[in-house]
């Protein structure tokens, strides 16, 4: 079994259940978070079983950790930047289907996870969003290339020039989720459960 202090991950009935975890409960992706998601990503891959990600009831992820952000000098941010990118793209490219099951905040980096996820499952209280604008930033991480290809290139311009959150019932509507459930962990891995172990996703 795979261990970590970022993260929890239990399997049964061939599907995974990774939890994001940290002290505060907010979740955040630090650099070390982030090396040992991609690490696990690739280890579970081995084994082509499916995989929910998921945090707790008030926190998917907020996303990257704001103080190490701030400690960037350029090479570093380029590291920094690369590192999300390859976590991005395990789960993108992961052999088997990755669905993000959603509770409350999922902001930031957070988002950039859920959206290289395969299918976005979201509570009724979820909340998107991507609040770089309001802090100066924009995402390193691939978002601005996803979010556009799901909802349309003007919406995903709109939503990251105007930091602005949405809610799950507005995410559902404009194609940014794929279902609303009172336990999206549930869902997902009954979902999941029924589409078995593919060779290849």
């Amino acid at each position: 079994m795979i261990a970590s202090p970022f993260f929890s991950l239990q399997c049964a009935d061939h599907v995974c259940v990774l939890h994001l975890q940290s002290p505060d409960g907010t979740n955040r992706l630090t650099r070390h978070c982030v090396i040992a998601l991609s690490n696990a990503l690739n280890q579970l891959a081995n084994d082509s079983t499916p995989v929910v990600i998921t945090g707790n009831v008030r926190f998917f992820s907020v996303g990257a950790d704001l103080a190490e952000i701030r400690a960037l000098d350029t090479t570093s941010a380029y590291e920094f930047s690369k590192t999300g990118q390859n976590l991005m793209a395990a789960i993108e490219h992961f052999p088997a289907p990755v669905y993000a099951a959603v509770s409350g905040y999922c902001m930031g980096g957070g988002l950039d996870l859920a959206l290289a996820c395969h299918c976005r499952i979201a509570t009724p209280n979820a909340i998107f969003g991507h609040r770089g604008a309001a802090l100066g930033l924009i995402t390193g991480w691939g978002g601005t290339q996803r979010l556009p290809r799901l909802i349309s290139k003007g919406r995903a311009l709109e939503i990251f020039v105007t930091a602005e959150k949405i809610n799950a019932q507005r995410a559902l509507e404009i194609g940014l989720i794929d279902a609303i459930a009172d336990n999206p962990v549930a869902e997902a891995t009954g979902m999941l459960a029924k589409v078995g172990t593919p060779t290849r996703f």
